[in-house]
């Protein structure tokens, strides 16, 4: 099948960079966000970083001008009926996913292709929405969508290779490496990452070592190019706490259970980077 025209679902920092790598890739992209101020709020993110590409030397000008021409935005979901495939980007909560793809498998053709970017919700409960479970998969990109490679494609249990092998394809035509995975949890990344983030949140409240301490030990034993309680600051502290309490609600395992510090942090308002504060303080007075 091929693939023609995109429509994404969310103008938030993951639906805005994954419009932005599609339209730079020359598809024809539709976002459609619940309001015109956060479609231009997305719009306005996927310019910017248009812009730094382009005075970095990374891109082109005539690159920028042609991806950004190639986007255009809406309130409706009605308005998606003539894409191929659809990429959903929006909170990441079971009910508005399920809600918008039952729309939409209602208004697009048959042929189109549905995929969640979700990061922690299983794709086949989100495709139980549709009546095109074979046709639906997930294609789980990772922040900044610009600038990291991976892409996780994932199928299902009612997934059929033909689809798979369209979204694997689409994937590289973005200019990403994408891996498979299977449809758990988590998938490959998170099923991996949440764990050791959530030990390292237990590790500072047993007293093992202080916060800088815990990072620094990171990347100067392991390589790793950010500590875990800075990279939870930058994830957001409440984004990571839902992960983990989707996450043992599907495993029921001790290690996906977010700790009660972190339970504190989220509901004192300290979610890391956005809010000014999380395990460290950002913006002025830190």
């Amino acid at each position: 099948m091929k693939i023609e025209k995109v429509g994404v679902l969310g103008a938030g920092l993951m639906g805005s960079g994954i419009a932005e790598v599609c339209a730079k890739a020359g598809y024809a992209t539709v976002i459609r966000e619940v309001s015109d101020e956060l479609a231009k709020k997305g719009v306005g993110r996927i310019e910017s970083s248009l812009g730094k590409a382009v005075e970095k030397g990374k891109l082109e000008a005539g690159a920028r001008d042609a991806a950004r021409s190639k986007l255009s935005t809406t309130t409706r979901l009605e308005d998606l009926a003539g894409c191929d495939i659809v990429l959903e980007a929006i909170v990441e909560d079971l009910d508005a996913k399920k809600e918008a793809f039952t729309v939409l498998d209602r208004v697009c053709a048959p042929h189109a292709i549905f995929c969640s970017n979700t990061s922690s919700l299983t794709i086949t409960e989100i495709s139980t929405a549709t009546g095109r479970p074979d046709r639906f998969a997930g294609l789980h990109f990772f922040n900044p969508v610009p600038v990291m490679k991976l892409v996780e494609v994932v199928r299902t249990i009612a997934t059929s290779e033909e689809t798979e092998k369209t979204v694997f394809d689409f994937a590289k035509s973005l200019g990403k490496e994408p891996i498979r995975a299977h449809d758990n949890s988590g998938f490959v990344v998170n099923r991996l990452l949440v764990p050791y983030l959530l030990d390292a949140v237990r590790a500072l409240e047993e007293g093992v070592g202080s916060r800088e301490d815990i990072d620094r030990g990171m990347e100067l034993g392991c390589g790793h190019p950010m500590g875990p309680l800075r990279l939870l600051d930058f994830v957001g502290l409440d984004t990571t706490y839902a992960i983990a309490e989707i996450m043992f609600h599907e495993y029921r395992e001790k290690r996906f259970a977010p700790p009660p510090l972190l339970k504190r942090m989220v509901l004192a308002g300290r979610y890391g980077k956005k809010s000014g504060r999380g395990f460290y303080e950002y913006g002025e007075g830190r």
